[in-house]
């Protein structure tokens, strides 16, 4: 009995479409910039975004500034950090090991036995995050969590001299962990915080420069978050914003082992998390929601009872204040080398943002 034939139609329906990570959000994941050293994550944002708006900065913080509509009202700026977790080498002994101190704060859990790449001058040197090896430890050690000073990088060097040819003293070391699809749209990298949030704001702003726009919109990739929001600062003040939108990565809570009485309930997948709080303008709150239900866009409410964490901590206080809000894209493993997203609550965090922005009207402030 002859085969019934397939049609190409049929076939294409039987073969889900592979979902592709976007090219810009790759690259800024892959670069590497450990806060205060984000060279790489700058020349990623310079080649996506330097030509695409009406105005392109940067300042003497290393953050970058991609504006549309400059002569819009009212102002607004977005902010994602572009700095990330990271080592910095602090002294080197006689055979060679280099002792470091943490950029950002780490779960020491996590550090030791860890592929590294130390960013030196000359280039990548690779290396290992090593402890003295568990059938060396008494029953006592093993419970214990190593403290910083009691882990080393081992660069495969036999002396201080062989180790100060290849690195020095305030060099930044990462994980040597790359981004990664492990299931549909589902991925994991060493740092979607922040990179996930940069990405938002600069995407948004890429798109904003096509169609009808009222307000002067722009992005800013800040440096430093990890160590105090610092990049936020300088950017807020320079820029006197009459609203902004600070984005960053949020607890997803639906991992074993979170107790959502403490947490909240947040799911990875179940769009942005919209941030509710003192920290919070309650005018621009509304706004979003207001644009993220017109839009159909998923959203999950948060409460915070003081200033967050983020890069909206510092920008609401800057100068005279500024109208600020806070979106967060669910994470798992946060501070850890393996960082999971669902791409899809990145893209809907991008759409949020772009709705905001175009339901601005002339003379629109957040006073209350």
């Amino acid at each position: 009995m002859p085969k019934k034939k397939t049609s190409k139609k049929t076939a294409a329906k039987k073969t889900p479409k592979k979902y592709q990570a976007p090219d810009f959000l790759v690259d800024l994941l892959n670069a590497r910039s450990p806060t205060g050293h984000e060279y790489e994550a700058q020349a990623v944002v310079d080649r996506y975004v330097g030509d695409k708006v009406d105005a392109y900065r940067r300042d003497t913080m290393g953050n970058r500034f991609a504006t549309v509509n400059e002569a819009g009202d009212p102002s607004v700026l977005f902010a994602g950090h572009i700095d990330e977790l990271g080592l910095i080498i602090t002294y080197i002994n006689d055979q060679g090991f280099l002792y470091f101190d943490t950029l950002g704060g780490h779960d020491k859990t996590m550090i030791s036995g860890r592929r590294v790449s130390i960013l030196t001058k000359e280039g990548e040197i690779k290396g290992v995050t090593g402890k003295r090896a568990i059938h060396l430890m008494s029953p006592e050690d093993r419970k214990k969590v190593p403290e910083t000073h009691e882990i080393w990088i081992d660069i495969g060097v036999s002396s201080r001299e062989e180790a100060e040819k290849l690195v020095r003293i305030g060099d930044p070391a990462i994980y040597d962990q790359s981004f990664e699809l492990i299931r549909g749209s589902v991925g994991v990298a060493r740092a979607f915080d922040d990179k996930a949030g940069a990405y938002a704001v600069l995407e948004a702003v890429r798109r904003l420069t096509k169609g009808k726009l009222t307000a002067r919109v722009t992005a800013a990739a800040t440096t430093q978050e990890e160590i105090g929001t610092r990049g936020a600062m300088t950017a807020a003040y320079s820029e006197k914003p009459d609203f902004a939108i600070a984005v960053d990565v949020g607890h997803a809570t639906d991992s074993p082992d979170c107790d959502l009485r403490k947490y909240g309930s947040f799911k990875q997948g179940g769009g942005p998390i919209v941030c509710r709080g003192p920290n919070i303008n309650p005018i621009a709150f509304e706004r979003i929601v207001a644009c993220a239900e017109k839009a159909k866009i998923p959203y999950q409410l948060e409460a915070d009872s003081r200033p967050t964490g983020t890069d909206a901590r510092a920008i609401q206080v800057a100068g005279d204040g500024v109208a600020t809000g806070l979106l967060s894209i669910p994470l798992r493993y946060m501070h850890t080398p393996s960082e999971m997203v669902d791409l899809k609550d990145i893209e809907h965090t991008v759409q949020l943002l772009e709705a905001f922005a175009r339901s601005l009207r002339k003379g629109d402030r957040g006073l209350w």
